[in-house]
């Protein structure tokens, strides 16, 4: 299949088009250095010539009030320019819960984004992860200083990024769902301690402080962003990835 991948330069979006094209397939990565911007809808309407599954693993560059803006712009410039181009599938990835967490606006901006491709003629599929391995250490910057790290005790159970890419090529090369697949990590953690389990494997001396009110996690009610039952769960568990 011709699969164009666009993000397919990004952390999720680079290894997408190497499995894809492992897997026998022409995948094409789009962003602005090659010429398409989907936020402007510059150079999309040629890139999805004769594509057959259109991925798109762009993201907001900004967790805030604009994030919205951002979803709603480039989805409606992906949906007009996929049906105009006759493209059979496209596919996302969002969050597992992000309907579940109305008070953090980012969430709300990745329901909107499912929503306007659900909306649209396109067939599609949504591929929703939970968060990655790889943001552990940006998470425990937020809320730190010299000495202390502060955390919730928030439940997450996160994942590698190779297997969110595993799962987003696997859905890619199938049919469209017409609806949304869950993967998630094998663990779930408190978010405080994984902080204390990463700072170990870093011989990181700091302490953890269980704060629920700290960093974007405290606004997570319960076990809102834990997969539920039928969800994939990847392979890698955390422990072994921090050895790696």
């Amino acid at each position: 299949m011709n699969i164009a991948v666009i993000g397919g330069t990004g952390l999720i979006g680079s290894q997408v088009v190497r499995m894809l094209r492992a897997d026998g397939h022409e995948a094409t990565p789009l962003s602005p250095s090659t010429g398409v911007d989907l936020l402007t809808g510059q150079g999309l309407d040629a890139a999805l010539k004769g594509v057959d599954v259109v991925v798109n693993l762009t993201n907001s560059p900004t967790f805030d009030d604009a994030s919205p803006a951002f979803f709603r712009t480039t989805m409606d410039n992906l949906v007009a320019a996929a049906a105009r181009e006759g493209v059979g599938h496209a596919v996302i990835l969002s969050i597992v819960g992000a309907d579940r967490v109305p008070d953090l606006v980012y969430y709300q901006a990745k329901v909107l984004q499912e929503d306007i491709l659900k909306a649209g003629p396109v067939p599609y599929s949504i591929v929703r992860a939970t968060q990655f391995f790889e943001f552990v250490d940006a998470v425990l910057s937020w809320t730190s200083d010299e000495t202390t790290v502060r955390l919730p005790a928030t439940p997450i159970q996160p994942m590698a990024a190779a297997d969110v890419a595993r799962a987003v090529a696997d859905v890619s090369e199938g049919a469209p769902l017409r609806g949304v697949r869950n993967v998630a990590g094998p663990e779930v953690f408190a978010l405080d301690e994984l902080g204390r389990i990463t700072l170990a494997a870093h011989g990181d001396r700091r302490t953890v402080v269980t704060d629920p009110t700290a960093g974007m996690f405290a606004a997570v009610p319960g076990d809102a962003i834990i997969a539920k039952d039928g969800a994939d769960l990847a392979p890698t568990a955390y422990r072994d990835w921090l050895a790696r």
